[in-house]
């Protein structure tokens, strides 16, 4: 079995980030065959500083590691070390609809917010297609915001298939059973994100523990005091699943626990877990992040092995679609 999934090196990674990304990757990554890419090219769709996005790159990839991803188990790397990424994103293009791409959620939501709108955010769902698509991928670990972004890319491969001949895997997601979407503490109707949630109600991963343990006290509820899970108690069911990935257990296990109980308990202790959660996390990115020459390294390491997985996909791509090719 092939894995493959992707993330951006935007915006500080968060809680949600690793329960609903990193968690899966380290779990899915004894799966098969694993492949797990730093979408640099994803990132300058949007308005960024080149410094910033340098950083950050090196920054994510520390904490790829640190939550349990091994490079010698699986192949880690920047996409833009990989030309194979932007090649088949173009060639992929022509069996794409305008249609399908505007009627993008993503897409949509963000255009909304900005004067300039890049191309590049538009077609953007193609190169993540290409992304997966180049390593025969099978099931790609992803949260529940990534549907329809994993939707185009299955209907991308039929279509490619049906013209071209049969070239790709049509794949299928992996979403966490539990935490697929992790609510933004002070909001808890809408995802927690560090470019468009709260600063009080995101939280992040190498936030000092103090802070972390604060973000939780003040953790926006709902009306009654019985701790459980329903649509009707957005904030408490947001901690409940929290609490469940924190501690290994189940949110049932969680709601008979706390039965009687009050909400001021169910917040502390959400907290506590949390910080003792993350804190290797914390730990083994400062270890990691400070040896900059082995992460370029590793980084090196990774993009060869993704280039020579890729190679044959898109060799077959060019043929298939009538490409004269040299030698």
């Amino acid at each position: 079995m092939k894995i493959f999934s992707g993330i951006q090196p935007t915006g500080d990674k968060h809680l949600g980030n690793y329960i609903g990304g990193f968690r899966q990757y380290a779990a899915t990554q004894e799966l098969g065959e694993a492949f797990f890419c730093i979408v640099d090219l994803h990132s300058i769709t949007v308005e960024y500083d080149p410094r910033d996005l340098h950083d950050r790159t090196l920054d994510l990839f520390a904490m790829l590691i640190a939550t349990g991803l091994d490079p010698d188990r699986s192949t880690v790397f920047a996409q833009s070390h990989v030309t194979a990424h932007a090649e088949a994103s173009w060639l992929l293009s022509a069996v794409t609809s305008f249609g399908q791409l505007g009627r993008m959620t993503q897409f949509k939501d963000k255009a909304e917010k900005r004067e300039f709108v890049s191309a590049g955010l538009f077609t953007y769902p193609v190169l993540m297609a290409g992304d997966i698509l180049l390593y025969r991928t099978d099931r790609v670990p992803i949260g529940d915001d990534q549907r329809q972004h994993l939707e185009l890319a299955r209907d991308v491969a039929e279509r490619f298939n049906a013209r071209f001949g049969e070239t790709f895997v049509v794949p299928e997601g992996i979403y966490p059973e539990v935490g697929a979407r992790i609510m933004d503490l002070q909001e808890p109707t809408r995802k927690m994100s560090t470019t468009g949630g709260t600063e009080q109600g995101t939280v992040k991963l190498l936030e000092e523990p103090d802070v972390i343990r604060k973000k939780f006290r003040s953790a926006v509820t709902d009306s009654g005091r019985e701790i459980r899970r329903g649509d009707d108690k957005p904030g408490v069911s947001n901690l409940v699943d929290i609490l469940a990935v924190a501690t290994q257990r189940t949110p049932g296990e969680i709601e008979v626990a706390y039965d009687g109980a009050g909400y001021g308990d169910l917040k502390r202790d959400v907290g506590e877990a949390v910080v003792e959660l993350l804190a290797p996390v914390r730990q083994r990115y400062l270890e990691l992040r400070a040896d900059e020459p082995e992460l370029l390294r590793l980084l090196s390491v990774g993009a060869e092995k993704a280039r020579a997985a890729s190679a044959p996909t898109l060799e077959a791509m060019y043929d298939r679609m009538g490409f004269v090719r040299l030698g």
